[in-house]
């Protein structure tokens, strides 16, 4: 059963950045995180769960559009610790944040929607002041 434990968030004054990372852990014998495609989602209290980044097994990325230009998803295969790293903060961006993985290899159509991904964390919250 695949793990992911996400770290680095808190409270930081808007134009700020942050670092998040996700750790995982509880690979098969044969796998590590290349062969995973993993995401950042966020959901801030009364909406709905929001596609931030996702970064394929072979390093392509997408972003959703409010953090286009702000935000950078990497990941570490020999580490197996997925990041996101996120600037010019702003108070629109505070939410929990949640990293997640996709172990099937598909290639989705809508590839930032929470049904893509198998495996979550349990989040970290980053709150944003003015």
């Amino acid at each position: 059963e695949v793990q992911l434990v996400e770290s680095g968030g808190g409270q930081v004054q808007a134009g700020g950045s942050l670092t998040l990372s996700c750790t995982t852990s509880g690979y098969n014998f044969y796998d590590t995180l290349g062969w995973f495609s993993m995401g950042w989602f966020r959901q801030a209290p009364g909406k709905e769960r929001e596609g931030v980044a996702r970064i394929s097994d072979g390093g392509v990325t997408i972003y959703g559009d409010s953090v286009k230009g702000r935000f950078t998803i990497s990941k570490d295969n020999t580490k197996n610790i997925l990041y996101l790293q996120m600037n010019s903060l702003e108070q629109e961006d505070t939410a929990m944040y949640y990293c997640a993985a996709d172990n099937t290899g598909r290639t989705w159509s809508n590839p930032l929607t929470p049904g893509t991904f198998t495996y979550w964390g349990h989040g970290t919250q980053v709150t944003v002041s003015s």
